[in-house]
């Protein structure tokens, strides 16, 4: 039955439709906001997938180009793999919706938010982030939301809920916040160093229209929504669960009392080989194969356990740590000589390498989406190999995770990046992940400010990230303890990975890994605080001893920049006819040239002489001929009345009538001029049909030069 919802959603209508499309789907609406729509559908498998031990969500958010009036480029002329802020979007679906399954649940369920249509003062990304939790809400799949989303901006200092296409072009701030009606469950953000408190302000301000639109969902779904249906149960034996807990926990917490991971590592293996021939010995080889899977749940629900009540009654870290210090940090920079930049970040068993690159303005990121960003000049990518991680995988490219971990640290850096009249160049940089023990994101900022600075880019301030963790009582949300810099096992065993990134001034970056049911304010404020403390300690005790401001001048391999700006009016003459004049110079100095629209030129060498001999040669070509300047021209036609003269200048030709020659009288003009002679000639006239009118006679010195 087709049924139609409609509420306010800060200031703007918001339409949420189901009953009418995709009647096959678990649960479908479509979520229009003002004139964006967004078409989502929920689907759940029948049966578990077999042979996994996690929850097999897949949300997908599918950019049409249609819905912005756009037929896709390249060859096949149709959407091909998604693009970065896609995957990115589709990310930011997942993580408030995750936590929100039930913990045993092991069916497939694939979320797919298609959109539509995009008014681009309303956002294509909240509008699905809405419709997949009320889909999930209407749906027979068990899901306990409801959840909902919006973006927050700061312009003029003022909090925006939802800002429109004018508003995000000057906003300090671009926040997306997920939350339940009680507690926070997603944050990202990417922010001009706004200060700690300014963001719990405006995430407190996000939570409050979430508030409305949960309530919203509610009465959807309490109204029109399916009885969540029954689902096999993969909540871990609980016999067997005993028999490892009784037998081996003792053994278990002494064996994750490790620093090194890979010791950790082989201490578990070590551990849960003789716990499987206990088993074994105890209840048969038959019982062995039966229970297998369970015995290998069992192992892992026992070390999350021990971790766990080791962090929250003990207050003690497997590898030792307080539980606000540190790991051991160092760094270095400009490690390999030919590149333009690069730096080396170690933080515990976590080392990352970043190596900056400086381009030509066009070699600038093209992006063709639903949104307006045509491209972007400063560009991050993150690599995780396989052997950070000491295991034997091939590479398969960057996933979903490698983009995120990119963008993110991408956004941490933007806020400093110098502008293009400032700095003209496309600036790349690549973070390989060298070894991994948690908090790599983190590490690829630091490492990434530090090889920005060795490259020569002047930014703003370096910029630092860090980590914090937490453990919470189930029974009691107000009780807990944060961790600050979690390595990796505290990031699988806790509840929460919240990352920052900022400078000395405030936040550049956030984004927060939840696994419990939502974060309280409180909590927020608490990371907030101890990651800026963490953030200053990294910047003045780690970063700034090695390379405290960015080098006076770029590397000797980087391309030297000469830039001039001509009259928009000049650029055809300076490209010529089919590129026959920029190719000319190019040829002949081997430079790389950019022109931009407005006029601005940027020639690029690595030969200073070679670059400035290029802007000699544009100077020339748009050089204006001015009345009262003298040129030294060419001779290149002969007539009876004078001689037309070339000006060296873009193909100038000007008249030297046969009265202006000399102050003797001439009688004719091949007596004295021949076609050829290089002359020195003044400009006494520019008529208003723009003729040039040239005189020999009114120079102190006459001069002909006769190429005979």
């Amino acid at each position: 039955m087709f049924k139609t919802y409609e509420t306010e959603l800060a200031g703007r209508k918001l339409v949420i439709e189901t009953g009418k499309m995709a009647g096959l789907a678990n649960g479908s609406v479509l979520v229009r906001y003002g004139d964006t729509c967004v078409l989502v559908n929920v689907t759940a498998s029948k049966e578990p997938r077999e042979g996994i031990d996690f929850f097999p969500l897949s949300v997908d958010f599918e950019e049409k180009l249609y819905s912005v009036g756009k037929i896709p480029g390249g060859f096949l002329k149709r959407e091909g793999k998604p693009s970065d802020k896609a995957i990115l979007t589709s990310r930011a679906i997942d993580r408030p919706l995750r936590p929100l399954f039930p913990k045993d649940f092991r069916n497939d369920v694939v979320v797919v938010a298609t959109v539509l249509c995009v008014e681009q003062d309303n956002s294509p990304e909240v509008a699905a982030m809405i419709g997949a939790a009320a889909a999930l809400a209407i749906s027979d799949i068990p899901f306990n939301g409801p959840t909902a989303a919006v973006n927050v901006g700061l312009v003029d200092g003022q909090i925006v809920i939802n800002p429109t296409e004018a508003q995000r072009e000057k906003t300090d701030l671009t926040l997306t916040v997920a939350a339940t009606p009680t507690k926070i469950t997603m944050i990202e953000a990417g922010a001009n160093e706004v200060p700690d408190d300014v963001m719990l302000d405006a995430i407190k301000a996000a939570h409050e229209e979430i508030k409305k639109v949960c309530e919203f969902i509610t009465n959807i779904q309490n109204e029109i929504g399916k009885p969540k249906f029954e689902y096999k149960s993969f909540e871990v034996d609980h016999d067997v669960y005993e028999f490892v807990e009784t037998n081996f926990k003792e053994e278990m917490k002494e064996k994750v009392q490790e620093a090194d991971k890979e010791t950790r590592d082989n201490n578990i293996d070590e551990l849960t080989a003789k716990i499987e021939e206990a088993y074994k010995e105890k209840y048969g080889e038959e019982a062995y194969e039966e229970h297998k899977a369970d015995l290998g749940e069992a192992i892992y629900k026992l070390e999350k356990k021990c971790v766990r009540e080791m962090i929250f009654v003990e207050h003690k870290r497997v590898d030792g740590r307080a539980l606000d210090q540190i790991r051991p940090l160092s760094c270095e920079v400009a490690l390999l000589p030919r590149v333009h930049g690069s730096a080396l970040f170690t933080r515990g068993q976590t080392q990352v390498m970043s190596i900056a690159t400086l381009g030509m303005v066009s070699e600038e990121q093209v992006l063709d989406g639903i949104d307006t960003e045509a491209s972007k000049r400063y560009m991050h990518h993150y690599n995780f190999p396989s052997y950070s991680v000491g295991e034997a995988r091939p590479s398969r490219g960057p996933g979903r995770r490698e983009v995120g971990h990119g963008a993110l640290a991408e956004k941490a850096l933007v806020p400093v990046i110098p502008s293009k009249e400032e700095f003209p160049y496309a600036i790349r940089v690549v973070s390989e992940v060298l070894s991994s023990n948690g908090s790599t994101s983190q590490a690829s900022i630091c490492g990434s400010t530090l090889a920005l600075m060795d490259a020569g880019v002047p930014i703003k301030r370096p910029v630092a990230g860090i980590s914090t963790g937490l453990v919470t009582n189930p029974d009691n949300d107000e009780d807990y303890v944060m961790l600050l810099d979690i390595q990796g096992l505290e990031d699988f065993f806790g509840d929460m990975d919240f990352k920052v990134g900022g400078t000395e001034k405030g936040i550049t970056a956030i984004q927060v890994d939840i696994k419990c049911d939502g974060l309280t304010y409180e909590i927020i404020s608490e990371a907030f605080e101890r990651t800026r403390n963490a953030r200053m300690h990294i910047l003045e005790n780690v970063m700034l001893p090695v390379i405290s401001k960015p080098r006076e001048e770029v590397s000797e391999y980087a391309p030297r920049i000469v830039n001039t700006t001509i009259k928009t009016e000049k650029i055809k003459d300076v490209i010529g006819p089919g590129g026959k004049m920029i190719n000319k110079i190019i040829d002949e100095t081997g430079v790389k040239i950019d022109i931009e629209e407005d006029g601005q030129v940027f020639i690029y060498s690595t030969d200073g002489e070679k670059a400035k001999q290029a802007l000699e040669m544009i100077e020339d070509i748009v050089r204006e001929v001015e009345v009262g300047e003298i040129y030294y021209g060419e001779v290149v036609r002969i007539m009876n009345f004078g001689a037309f003269v070339d000006l060296g200048i873009n193909g100038k030709e000007g008249l030297l009538h046969i009265s202006k020659i000399s102050k003797e009288r001439v009688k004719n003009v091949e007596d004295v001029l021949h076609i050829g002679d290089k002359v020195t000639v003044k400009v006494i006239e520019i008529d208003d049909q723009g003729r040039i009118n040239l005189s020999m006679k009114d120079l102190a010195e006459n001069k002909v030069t006769s190429e005979e």
